[in-house]
């Protein structure tokens, strides 16, 4: 593998994205939103249909850059110590000795995560928001890389349990896979026709070249005016029609984040209007909350965010 200064953040990008996409057919334009969120310190909230490949996603992401992978189930019983921890007694040391849970990890998939109860869901606010746990009095960091993909299904809504404001903000952006193309169907029953490609993935990148994407995410220019333009789109949507709660300042930061880390992937030394508008959608829409009766109208986040793109003027 070659040295982190000597590769270039496209080539990282690009190493990383063909490893993916080696098991993840049809689905390039997801795939590169992921790596964008991962790059700009974010997570990611997927919701599709069963079967679209999302848990693959994570997967082949952690085998890619030789992550450690964690995957949780997130059923209605499961409790906040089966996420964070637990501190046992140990008889022959006569002290409480810490046992990390699944959240200590790089990549964790948080299956289904819809289907837990909202006190297990409020988990991870923490070590979404800040990269670490309080548990027992003590604080815990996590390992600076601490990606989060949570899944979860929009067409089976017995047993669940719909994501608080305060979780949904915590997700840099929502991303759906949805059904590939018919010739890449094909692709993946061929693939699949004898064993699973992600048994033989092996890392084409490192750790240390994602954190090396990071830092360098943070050197990308951007203008006060295309700052303003940002407050302006996510401010808009306070005020919108149909629009109940509006997004927070933490989709102002993240959409920032997320244009900057696109504008590296482009190989760009400053963000442009066009990237903040390509990523406006992602980053805003799942953090607002409708009116009951727009919902019912047929309004939805994602149009409202669009027309909030069309009616904001784009700086000169």
């Amino acid at each position: 593998m070659i040295p982190v200064s000597q590769v270039s953040p496209q080539e990282i990008v690009r190493s990383v994205t063909r490893n993916i996409e080696r098991v993840m057919h049809g689905q390039s334009a997801a795939v590169r939103m992921v790596l964008v969120a991962l790059a700009g310190g974010g997570h990611v909230l997927l919701e599709d249909y069963p079967g679209t490949g999302k848990t693959t996603l994570a997967k082949a992401l952690a085998r890619s850059i030789g992550a450690k992978f964690t995957r949780i189930q997130f059923t209605p019983d499961l409790l906040p110590s089966d996420i964070l921890g637990v501190s046992i007694f140990d008889q022959r040391d006569q002290a409480f000795r810490f046992h990390e849970g699944p959240i200590f990890t790089n990549i964790l998939l948080a299956d289904e995560i819809n289907r837990a109860s909202p006190r297990t869901q409020s988990a991870l606010l923490e070590a979404m928001g800040e990269g670490q746990v309080s548990l027992d009095g003590a604080l815990r960091r996590l390992d600076e890389l601490f990606f989060v993909i949570a899944t979860q299904n929009p067409v089976e809504f017995r047993g669940t349990y719909p994501l608080p404001e305060a979780q949904m903000d915590r997700f840099a952006m929502q991303l759906g896979l949805g059904y590939v193309a018919p010739h890449d169907e094909v692709g993946i029953l061929s693939a699949q026709e004898k064993s699973h490609p992600i048994d033989g993935l092996t890392a084409c990148a490192s750790m240390d070249d994602v954190l090396s994407l990071r830092r360098r995410v943070g050197d990308v220019r951007i203008s006060e005016e295309l700052k303003r333009y940002i407050v302006d789109l996510v401010g808009a949507t306070r005020s919108a029609s149909g629009v109940q709660l509006g997004a927070s300042p933490r989709a102002s930061l993240s959409l920032m984040k997320a244009a900057q880390a696109l504008a590296l992937f482009d190989g760009r030394e400053f963000v442009t209007p066009d990237q903040i508008q390509e990523l406006a959608v992602p980053v805003i829409a799942h953090r607002m909350v409708l009116d009951p009766q727009a919902r019912f109208s047929g309004v939805t986040a994602r149009g409202i965010v669009e027309d909030v793109i069309k009616a904001v003027q784009v700086p000169i």
